[in-house]
């Protein structure tokens, strides 16, 4: 092969993303960015890459070595991967969680946080009303930490986090005290077991869905007004969407529409293009009615 045809073979090779995880064999992500990749004519590939937490920095800069311009981060890395950062978003910051981390033309690696937007676009999408109503987080930790900011900005009466570990969850709070939009907003941490009455947006953010199981919390949390949703997702639902409609929740949700929507704010940040994310709403709830307003 001379070297006109060689250079031809480079210059049609797509470029490369993909997400790290453990487990990720799950993950709706390469399909979802594979559509945005046809709809919006980029030509790349995107892989899942299942790394355990002890080979998280030496399989990471491997990916980098080998050419590859960005990735999605998942469980259990999103805070974890903030070392390897050569910099930081705002949100990221905010956040103390990267799940996209973007290739820079200069080879330094910066770490930023989509899953907030890709929420809020979610609730809005589904009709879920953070203004004015009380919410409950389960979790404190890496995805919990993306979306507290955003949701403070929605001006909720009320944000409760909760953690069966509490002093993780206070310090969450401590992180956003000084800093919500309003005084009026009254944010608290508590423990799983010291939640007694319930909210109107019960948001889950555990990574307990992926071994089919829920925190251990009291069912009163979810009244026949209560909006429930899952930052998680699966095909007939989560765990907890299916523990929240037996136990009387007006409606439940999981997060596959929140996948689709940081996923295109992280196409966005990594193409310069921001792909429609209707189609692949509609692709991935072809088996049924699951989360559609």
């Amino acid at each position: 092969m001379n070297i006109a045809m060689k250079e031809s073979r480079m210059e049609t090779l797509p470029d490369r993303y993909g997400v790290i995880g453990h487990p990720i064999s799950h993950s709706r992500s390469p399909l979802i960015h594979g559509e945005f990749a046809k709809a919006t004519r980029q030509h790349l590939i995107y892989e899942r890459f299942d790394i355990a937490p002890a080979a998280l920095v030496v399989q990471v800069q491997a990916l980098l070595r080998e050419g590859v311009r960005g990735l999605n981060v998942t469980v259990p890395h999103k805070e974890t991967v903030v070392a390897l950062t050569h910099e930081l978003t705002e949100r990221a910051k905010l956040a103390g969680a990267v799940n996209t981390l973007i290739v820079l033309p200069d080879g330094r690696l910066r770490g930023d946080n989509t899953d907030g937007a890709g929420c809020i676009a979610d609730l809005r999408y589904l009709a879920i009303e953070v203004t004015g109503r009380s919410v409950l987080i389960l979790g404190a930790g890496g995805a919990a930490r993306g979306i507290v900011g955003p949701l403070l900005a929605q001006q909720p009466a009320q944000l409760v986090i909760a953690n069966r570990g509490v002093a993780r969850a206070e310090e969450l709070v401590a992180t956003f005290r000084d800093i919500r939009p309003s005084a009026g907003i009254a944010l608290s941490a508590r423990p799983l077991d010291g939640l007694h009455e319930s909210f109107d947006v019960v948001i889950h953010a555990t990574s307990l869905g992926l071994q089919n199981a829920i925190p251990t919390v009291n069912p009163v949390i979810i009244g026949s007004q209560t909006d429930a949703y899952d930052l998680g997702y699966g095909d007939a639902g989560t765990p907890f969407t299916r523990w929240a409609q037996q136990h009387g929740a007006a409606r439940a949700f999981d997060g596959i529409g929140m996948l689709v929507e940081q996923a295109a704010e992280a196409f966005w940040l990594w193409r310069g293009v921001r792909p429609e994310t209707t189609e692949v709403r509609r692709l991935l709830s072809q088996s049924g009615e699951r989360n559609k307003p």
